[in-house]
């Protein structure tokens, strides 16, 4: 995979004054001029959006996030409004409405606690207390038991331990192997404990000795052994141990495959990854789904939303 990085990257002849000037034009007198708005926004890092809205609120004493939602709708809307917001900010805010609804949106959860870098993690939680007034941790508990709730707390700390311990490597794929596979009924405690403490590099080694000792990968033995969240939240963490971008292909695919689109993961996905690592993510989509994530996106949405999905992902048909 040549491809590395992201695909939003900053603006070289950047000035936020200008810009906001240009989307203040876009969105004054009748109608609104969506492909300015689209084109500009998607074509500027998140740091360079935050120092557009200084700008249109000390030019226009106007908040530019209101005045954008005010004039665009539907998907478009949440797509801009995500745009707009800091990344932590963001992840704490689908945090929030994960945990805050009737039910919980267990799939957020899982998605963000299991992608995100420690430094990242520490950053959600501060964002999350500022913006939200409570504590990550809480709102998690509230609305989660068991194995399940123990994993993604092990996951928000993010206390992962550093290298590869090559002694231990056997004996955590043994361990692994005899809380599962071996026995009758599973002992999940070993696998939240193993997978949500040990380092990545480590992990990929204890992934190899389990195939040898095992006869299969471990995704295969926790889709045996495991059901409901507990099960998706394991899986979710193996992929992520394995490639972060390859999870994501996956992720943004299952988005487009169902029946009906589900927005809120492709806006969620498109967004926070467009600076971090949407070029790997286009090409594990290709190699996974023969198909490339440009054409995906492209039949599977329309308009001004397919536009500005099409900008994130960069590219085109055959990349």
């Amino acid at each position: 995979m040549q491809a590395s990085g992201g695909s939003v990257k900053p603006f070289v002849h950047f000035n936020a004054k200008s810009d906001a000037e240009l989307l203040y034009k876009a969105m004054k007198g009748l109608g609104t001029d969506e492909d300015t708005i689209v084109m500009l926004l998607t074509s500027r890092s998140n740091d360079q959006r935050q120092q557009i809205k200084v700008a249109y609120k000390k030019s226009r004493s106007k908040d530019l996030v209101k005045d954008l939602k005010s004039e665009l709708g539907g998907k478009l809307e949440d797509l801009i409004f995500a745009l707009m917001s800091p990344p932590a900010s963001y992840d704490a805010y689908e945090l929030h409405k994960a945990t805050k609804g009737a039910g919980t949106e267990d799939n957020v959860l899982i998605e963000i606690l299991a992608s995100r870098t420690p430094e990242e993690m520490k950053d959600i939680i501060k964002a999350y207390k500022k913006d939200h007034g409570g504590k990550l941790e809480k709102d998690i508990m509230g609305d989660t038991s068991g194995h399940y709730q123990k994993m993604l707390l092990t996951l928000l700390q993010a206390n992962r331990e550093e290298g590869v311990d090559e002694a231990k490597v056997e004996k955590d794929a043994k361990e692994l192997y005899s809380a599962g596979e071996e026995k009758f009924g599973t002992d999940e405690g070993k696998f939240v404990n193993i997978l949500s403490t040990r380092s990545v590099e480590h992990l990929r080694e204890v992934f190899d000795a389990y195939k040898k000792i095992a006869g299969c990968e471990i995704e295969e033995s926790i889709k045996d052994e495991f059901t409901g969240n507990v099960e998706k939240v394991l899986l979710a963490v193996v992929k992520c141990i394995r490639s972060v971008p390859a999870y994501f292909a996956e992720c943004v695919h299952d988005s487009m495959s169902r029946a009906g689109t589900d927005d809120e993961t492709l806006i969620r996905i498109m967004v926070s990854r467009s600076e971090v690592d949407m070029l790997d993510i286009r090409a594990h989509h290709k190699r996974l789904y023969r198909q490339t994530l440009y054409n995906t996106i492209k039949e599977d949405t329309a308009g001004d939303y397919q536009k500005a999905l099409l900008y994130l992902c960069g590219g085109g048909g055959n990349d």
